[in-house]
């Protein structure tokens, strides 16, 4: 890819701060969307929940990426938290894709996060890209999501949904919060353990949304997920080998839906999402299996 100007949303969350990292590493300007004044010439002021972007900062942006929200899992999902948690999203999609499509000239390609919980609670099931959406807060909220990118879409700027699994990191996100438990000898299987888990490593998730930057004629859902679901049982003996840790501990269904409450639903489902699509545009993934992707992470 030639070296490009490109609009980045959540740039200070894990994904996001990644993948400004690689884009910088590899020579390409990088604009950040910030939520206070802006300090630098690379930042651009916004308001997602207030619907607010500063247009004239996109302006000769050749991508935007939007990978901004409230933390899934950050907390306890009260009513309160729920619908903070879908206006940050819904709300910034709406803002973003309208200051794209109110631009003379817009830009190339537009990537919105979303997530696997899109297709709900799937068992042992593989669902795709084809799947239709699951129920509950977290399918519901996905498609509302995607959907919130309409103006972009209708200006015809191609739009892609990038449908994210578990990433595996060593800080930020669930997995940041499992490495201390498993390198503490406290880690352990969470309820029964046949739950699948859809994972993906930090680096092929950065990767994966470069690759749908790049590649022209891409556009729709992608899952970005390693090409293997495994159960939590299986991921949580991957972990023991590869970290040199005993795994004896389990958690009880019962204790985390104390604990957690509704979002104990999203760690006890179980997910077993294919790329099919990311796999058929001709990424190639390098960490696909578990022990892999722990030990590019630990």
């Amino acid at each position: 890819m030639e070296r490009s100007r490109i609009a980045v949303a959540g740039a200070s969350g894990l994904i996001g701060g990644a993948l400004v990292r690689s884009l910088t590493a590899d020579g390409h300007q990088v604009v950040r969307l910030v939520r206070r004044a802006p300090r630098a010439k690379d930042e651009v002021r916004w308001d997602p929940e207030g619907e607010r972007v500063d247009a004239a900062g996109l302006a000769g942006c050749d991508a935007v990426v939007n990978l901004a929200g409230a933390g899934v899992g950050n907390r306890r999902w009260t009513d309160a938290y729920k619908a903070r948690i879908r206006r940050s999203r819904v709300l910034g999609t709406t803002a973003l894709a309208e200051a794209i499509a109110s631009l003379d000239e817009k830009p190339r390609v537009f990537v919105n996060g979303s997530a696997i919980g899109y297709y709900g609670e799937t068992g042992d099931r593989e669902v795709d890209e084809g799947a239709p959406p699951g129920k509950g807060f977290l399918p519901e909220l996905c498609a509302v999501w995607e959907a919130a990118t309409a103006p972009a879409q209708e200006a015809g700027v191609r739009t892609v949904f990038a449908r994210t699994g578990l990433v595996v990191a060593r800080h930020g996100g669930a997995w940041g919060r499992l490495f201390p438990l498993f390198k503490a000898g406290l880690g352990g299987r969470l309820g029964d353990g046949r739950q699948y888990w859809s994972y993906v490593s930090l680096h092929d998730e950065v990767a994966a949304i470069r690759h749908l930057v790049d590649t022209d004629g891409l556009s729709g859902p992608f899952n970005l997920t390693a090409p293997n679901p495994l159960t939590n049982r299986e991921i949580t003996a991957a972990m023991g080998r590869v970290l040199h840790r005993p795994t004896l501990f389990t958690v009880p269904a019962p204790v985390l839906r104390t604990v957690l409450g509704e979002l104990s639903g999203d760690v006890l489902g179980s997910a077993r999402v294919l790329p099919k699509r990311l796999l058929e545009s001709g990424f190639t993934f390098a960490f696909p299996d578990i022990e892999a992707a722990i030990r590019a992470a630990r």
